[in-house]
């Protein structure tokens, strides 16, 4: 006989399965001797009342042999003389498990990414970090895996509407990932694990005969009677196809300018810009787990925060524990940041984007303040927030004094308009400057976050410190721009045969809503080819 059965314990009595076994017979009234093996259904925590506790619903085989959880299995099929093919245009998400499923319905997808595999990219990355250099075509938002492979590799998603998340998630099982992701409440890779990972997917996606062609920059294309005949490329290159998948992620803005050159319709995307705070993880335990010393069984402390601001949401974003910040921009005199963490999540800092929704009379004022309203149609313009986005991280990068230093201030100091006399130790490595953000950030973001950080430290109390650092610019928290598409056909309404998808279209928020909408746009495909 097998059953589920939900079980509440002690981290320590959560992390030993014989204890586990043992709740299960006190619950089910079995001996433990009946109980043959249990399967995770789900994990989490409670960390409600001071004392933590994890909730599993777990599936028990009693008086009957255990059964292993069973991965589950997909068929890849040769493509290599498919009458059909597809054109990829990047290898993010999106592009990678549109690719993975078009070969399990037989059509051979050819990828082309701007970036380098990921091998390759990571030495574009240590220059980042080490000399302020940035390759615009290879760095942590371009290149093999998009911009997920190189930013923590977080799987958690609300997006459950839109496509099968379990799916998703095995696939990643299939190609390296540990099973846990299947799980837990909160499914993470690590950076460390998803170069692999994604490696393997294109392996397969080769030995089944589709392409991938790296350093492969789409600059331009052609069009007949509303539809692609072919695109062009950076090294002159002309490609044809039956169909082509637009997932250049949320960062590529050269994409969106071409569209908007073409006269293809785009439409301008709220999106949300601010800061990232690192604070030590020992502090965000402590406040999270009630205790002075983190339980060994207990994963390091994250933190969801959101509150309203004179009527203007201020939320948490991407909260990475044990992680990193990292340099993101994609062009030289920009200043991003993002945070990652590694698998065990073993670093001594806690970071977290803290962002501002921004509305298009927000940026509409900022630009027009900084003189460049001439660059606009009004508040409608679609290219608007990308616009506002890019002034935003430039003005960043002048105040940190080039080289990817970021402006910095300690919590505190932020909030009171006062240039820190010091700055506390960062995992930032190219290194953080003492300035005056409240000057540097557009004003409706500063007062927006300084009373944010004030509303926190009342939510979390210890969260609002001088040991917390602010550190500027998080924007890119999403595409500052939607390409629009046909609800039914997913094609562009003036172009017939382009699909955009993902992030970057606008229509997902994360490595799984990304594949998901992959698979969704392939699914299309596979359709409209049968017929």
């Amino acid at each position: 006989m097998q059953q589920k059965i939900n079980l509440r314990l002690l981290p320590s009595e959560a992390a030993d399965e014989s204890l586990i076994k043992k709740a299960l017979s006190r619950a089910l009234g079995k001996k433990e001797s009946s109980i043959s093996g249990f399967s995770l259904l789900k994990r989490s925590l409670d960390a409600r009342s001071r004392t933590v506790y994890t909730n599993l619903s777990v599936l028990a085989y009693i008086d009957e042999p255990y059964q292993p959880r069973k991965i589950q299995t997909f068929d890849f099929l040769d493509v290599s003389h498919s009458p059909n093919r597809v054109v990829i245009v990047g290898a993010g998400p999106a592009g990678l498990f549109a690719a993975l499923l078009l070969i399990q319905h037989g059509i051979k997808p050819l990828l082309i990414e701007r970036g380098k595999d990921v091998r390759t990219r990571r030495r574009d990355l240590a220059l980042m970090n080490k000399t302020g250099t940035v390759n615009p075509e290879s760095n942590y938002c371009f290149g093999e895996g998009g911009a997920g492979t190189y930013s923590d590799g977080k799987l958690y998603t609300r997006s459950n509407k839109r496509g099968d998340i379990d799916r998703i998630l095995n696939l990643f099982v299939r190609f390296g990932a540990d099973e846990n992701i299947l799980y837990d409440s909160h499914p993470h890779i690590g950076t460390n694990k998803l170069p692999q990972i994604i490696s393997a997917m294109r392996e397969q996606i080769v030995s089944c005969g589709g392409e991938f062609l790296f350093n492969k920059k789409l600059t331009g294309f052609s069009t007949d009677n509303g539809a692609i005949q072919k695109i062009l490329t950076s090294d002159g290159d002309q490609i044809a196809a039956d169909a082509f998948i637009l997932a250049t992620g949320h960062s590529a803005r050269d994409i969106f300018e071409l569209l908007h050159q073409k006269k293809i319709l785009i439409e301008a995307k709220a999106f949300a810009l601010g800061v990232r705070i690192e604070h030590p993880q020992s502090l965000i335990d402590t406040i999270q787990y009630h205790c002075t010393i983190r339980d060994r069984n207990l994963p390091p402390a994250a933190y969801s925060l959101v509150h309203q601001v004179n009527g203007r949401g201020v939320f948490s974003f991407c909260m990475c524990p044990g992680g990193i910040i990292a340099p993101a921009a994609t062009a030289p005199g920009e200043l991003v940041v993002n945070g990652w963490s590694p698998s065990k999540r073993n670093n001594p800092f806690a970071n977290s984007g803290m962002v501002v929704q921004v509305e298009a009379e927000d940026a509409y004022a900022a630009l027009k303040k900084a003189g460049l309203e001439n660059k606009l149609s009004g508040t409608a313009d679609p290219l608007l927030f990308l616009h506002f986005q890019r002034l935003v991280e430039q003005d960043c990068f002048t105040a940190g004094g080039g080289r990817l230093v970021a402006p910095a201030l300690r919590m505190t100091d932020f909030t009171l308009g006062k240039l820190s006399s010091a700055l506390p130790h960062s995992s930032y490595i190219p290194g953080l400057h003492a300035a005056p953000l409240q000057e540097i950030l557009p004003d409706f973001i500063y007062r927006s976050l300084a009373g944010g950080f004030k509303a926190f430290g009342k939510k979390m109390p210890g969260y609002f410190t001088r040991e917390a650092v602010v550190v500027a610019t998080e924007s890119r928290t999403s595409s500052p721009v939607r390409i629009p598409r046909d609800p039914e056909t997913l094609a562009h309404p003036q172009v017939s045969n382009l699909y955009p998808c993902g992030e970057g279209a606008g229509y997902a928020g994360g490595i799984v809503s990304a594949a998901m909408d992959g698979e969704r746009v392939a699914i299309q495909l596979a359709r409209i080819f049968r017929k």
